[in-house]
């Protein structure tokens, strides 16, 4: 009974939050469904599991979600983010119109730029630009998810999305763990997805397809519903219904005025985790008043938050003239944070319940058995919890809080570095998690005003695909060279 609780559990939780469900309702109620049919107290569960782990990771993780959020808002109404979309496409002109794309969302997410804001600023560049070169815009949304969700969320060294962040306090890692496997990962899927672009507008071009019809007001429509909103707050860290609030700057932001807060986000995260934090004496950590901790399970998210910071106060002293209503956009921001962050905290405490139960040891020893060793089986665990809950933070959290001290000790005993781990699991968590029920799939495919039928294959082919073939080549490099 215990396992089919469980099974239950999860599959209410999947349906209910496919039908636009909160999930601060439905992963208590699911927790407690599962925790009902396993024969464990319910309250207990409640209020000693669900809340204690859910708290644990907001503790860990939620100034993440709020800088992150607020620079998102900040570059967003100061005009950057068009900036540095518009410079690209400009640069690279009319003849490369889906590398232009590409490298926009790459440029702004890898330097901390919040996924729904890039969304709402490139759709409309990209349109542009795909009207005038005559590429369909069915290829839109997968050329975005190429830019934003793949390579720039999971396998560049020193990426800031919270994803890169959550398996630093498990494994003692850093922003940049196994930077030489994550560069060749990263080069794998933009390369593999700008091929199958590339080959989709060929083949569209000899068919004559051309660019279609636009719908109009799609992205307003798209950033007022509330089912976009539901299934985008577990995606990613920042809610959409905050693009509507604060003030725009009426003009782009002068190109060097953008790019500026990119980089100091990469090379303050660089610094901080390769010179400062390693040179600190933190000794105090050991105190009790601050969690009895090591500065190998703070130092990452250290390093990040530090990093958004400055990008934060790059941004508002460059843009100054330009944020009109700098109280009410640093406000949206910080509100934009608190939705998708309790909502992945809510699933990390469904997932708490679920690995307490006696049954849970079942699914354990099944995934821990998987041929092909620690790295394989972490592959497969972060998928799955991935693609069922269709958010790779989630997900990536539910897999680590369950297994995480296990996957440790085989890394011990079987002489893998832990840095390597961590590129696996990050990679295997933004594999599956791009099915149809995905929040960001949802969100993009409703600002582009298409269906799934019109797009998904195509960002199937550069999201799924060329991350699970880049996973293979990871997993077979850090096997056979170890981690580098």
């Amino acid at each position: 009974m215990g396992l089919l609780g469980l099974l239950v559990g999860l599959g209410l939780l999947v349906l209910f939050a496919f039908r636009g469900w909160s999930v601060l309702l439905l992963a208590p109620f699911a927790a407690l469904v599962a925790a009902l049919f396993g024969g464990e107290p319910l309250l207990a569960n409640l209020t000693q599991v669900f809340m204690v782990n859910a708290g644990g990771f907001l503790a860990q993780f939620f100034p993440i979600f709020l800088l992150g959020a607020v620079f998102g808002k900040l570059m967003d109404d100061s005009g950057a983010v068009t900036s540095v979309a518009g410079f690209m496409a400009e640069r690279l002109g009319e003849r490369r119109v889906i590398l232009a794309v590409v490298l926009a969302g790459a440029a702004v997410t890898y330097g901390g730029v919040s996924l729904f804001v890039a969304f709402f600023v490139i759709v409309p560049m990209a349109r542009s630009l795909f009207r005038a070169a005559a590429i369909p815009r069915r290829l839109i949304p997968a050329a975005i998810v190429l830019g934003t969700s793949t390579f720039t969320m999971s396998a560049l060294p020193g990426t800031p999305s919270i994803q890169n962040a959550i398996p630093m306090p498990f494994f003692g890692t850093t922003p940049f763990a196994a930077p030489g496997l994550g560069i060749i990962a990263s080069l794998i899927m933009l390369g593999a997805g700008l091929w199958w672009l590339h080959r989709a507008e060929a083949a569209a071009r000899r068919a004559g397809e051309g660019y279609g019809d636009d719908v109009e007001d799609a992205a307003e429509r798209a950033a007022a519903d509330e089912l976009v909103r539901e299934r985008a707050t577990t995606a990613r860290e920042f809610d959409p219904a905050e693009l509507r609030r604060g003030q725009r700057s009426s003009g782009p932001s002068p190109v060097a005025s953008a790019i500026l807060p990119l980089v100091v986000v990469v090379v303050v995260n660089l610094v901080m985790s390769l010179v400062v934090l390693p040179r600190l004496d933190v000794s105090y950590l050991a105190e009790q008043r601050f969690g009895g901790t090591s500065l190998a399970a703070v130092a990452g998210v250290w390093s990040v938050a530090v990093a958004l910071a400055a990008a934060i106060a790059t941004t508002i002293a460059l843009n100054w003239a330009r944020l009109p209503a700098l109280r009410q956009t640093m406000d949206a921001g910080a509100n934009a944070s608190v939705l998708p962050a309790f909502s992945v905290a809510s699933l990390v405490g469904f997932g708490a319940v679920v690995a307490a139960l006696p049954a849970f040891t079942i699914v354990r020893d099944w995934v821990l058995a998987i041929e092909g060793g620690p790295l394989v089986s972490l592959a497969v665990a972060t998928n799955i919890l991935a693609a069922l809950t269709g958010s790779a933070s989630g997900g990536l959290t539910i897999a680590l809080d369950a297994l995480g001290p296990t996957y440790v000790e085989l890394a011990a005993r079987s002489g893998i570095d832990l840095a390597l781990m961590h590129r696996v699991a990050v990679i295997g968590s933004g594999t599956l998690d791009i099915l149809p029920h995905n929040g960001a799939v949802v969100s993009l495919l409703a600002i582009c005003g298409l269906t799934h039928r019109d797009s998904y294959f195509d960002i199937v082919m550069v999201g799924i695909v060329t991350s699970l073939v880049a996973l293979v080549a990871v997993i077979a490099l850090g096997s056979a060279l170890g981690s580098f």
